[in-house]
């Protein structure tokens, strides 16, 4: 058995399909194939069910994969004690950060981080605040970049800035004409929202209170898949939508124009770089956190809690 063989299994485990496993894993799948079938011929049993497509393990596989993980995250910590010792900061970084961040928060550090740290490899998938949590539990990622308080037992949460919640508003909307806006301002029925499953639209749930108000006589529902979505919405219909600070950065003047704030204490969202309790790349998440720091906006690093919307 060696380290190698175990790593193998655990991308399969992860991936579900030999040659994607593979292709992460920098080899040919035959390469692959034929060490996961040296180890379960050294072992005597089955890691994989192959005739069912995706391949999952079997039983006493399952086991066998949770075993490996433990090993590997032992080996993992050791050789981050030796690179500590010595200065070193290197090896792979696994993250996953909700669609609502990644393309205003990722151009920020990305860049900075890679050329600071060039022997650290940076992998970064989108994913719903779920299935980031399932991933850290199961050790398939190393951290997720997401919205808290989650309050997930196992699950550590360090936060990293606040960020003000505003209001986009079609210049065909009554309350186009305010400068500041109180939740109840907000027309239901001209409100775009995102489509279930993202944590954004939960809070725009909670800041308008809309679980009190049904919709069920709407003309038209629509529930979009992104920000930038719901954005050109607003601006070819009469409506409204809720836009977290960070998509705001970069906006045109014209654009700029149709953003208003609501009345002090300002809605915010809570952001954080969340681990498992069982961390093993704590330098690196640490330089991570610091270069995410380092690289946003002045003024959403100096917001406050004044208020957090919940989740």
């Amino acid at each position: 058995m060696t380290f190698t063989q175990l790593e193998y299994i655990l991308a399969v485990d992860t991936w579900r399909h030999f040659a994607t496993a593979a292709a992460h894993c920098f080899v040919t799948q035959p390469t692959l194939s034929m060490q996961i079938q040296k180890l379960e011929e050294e072992l005597d049993l089955k890691i994989f069910d192959r005739s069912k497509q995706p391949v999952v393990p079997t039983e006493t596989g399952l086991e066998l994969i949770r075993q490996a993980r433990v090993i590997l995250d032992a080996r993992n910590k050791l050789l981050e004690t030796v690179q500590e010792k010595k200065g070193i900061l290197m090896g792979e970084l696994r993250i996953g950060i909700i669609p609502t961040l990644a393309p205003y928060l990722l151009p920020l550090f990305v860049q900075s981080f890679t050329r600071k740290y060039p022997d650290v490899r940076l992998v970064v998938h989108e994913m719903m605040t779920e299935l980031i949590i399932a991933r850290l539990r199961e050790g398939k990622i190393d951290a997720g970049i997401l919205v808290t308080p989650l309050q997930e037992p196992g699950i550590q949460e360090h936060v990293l800035f606040y960020e003000e919640m505003m209001a986009y508003v079609s210049r065909k909307n009554a309350i186009y004409e305010k400068t500041y806006l109180l939740p109840q301002d907000i027309d239901p029925e001209k409100l775009w929202l995102l489509e279930e499953g993202h944590c954004f639209r939960s809070q725009i749930v909670n800041l308008c209170e809309l679980q009190k108000i049904s919709r069920e006589n709407s003309h038209f529902d629509y529930e979009a898949g992104s920000i930038e979505t719901l954005r050109r919405m607003v601006e070819m219909n009469d409506g409204i939508t809720i836009l977290p600070e960070l998509a705001t950065l970069e906006m045109p003047a014209a654009q700029r124009q149709l953003i208003r704030q609501f009345k002090k204490p300002f809605p915010m969202r809570e952001v954080s770089v969340v681990v498992h309790r069982n961390l093993v790349k704590r330098r690196l998440i640490d330089v991570l956190r610091k270069e995410i720091l380092q690289t946003i906006p002045e003024k959403i690093r100096k917001n406050k809690t004044h208020h957090v919307v919940p989740v």
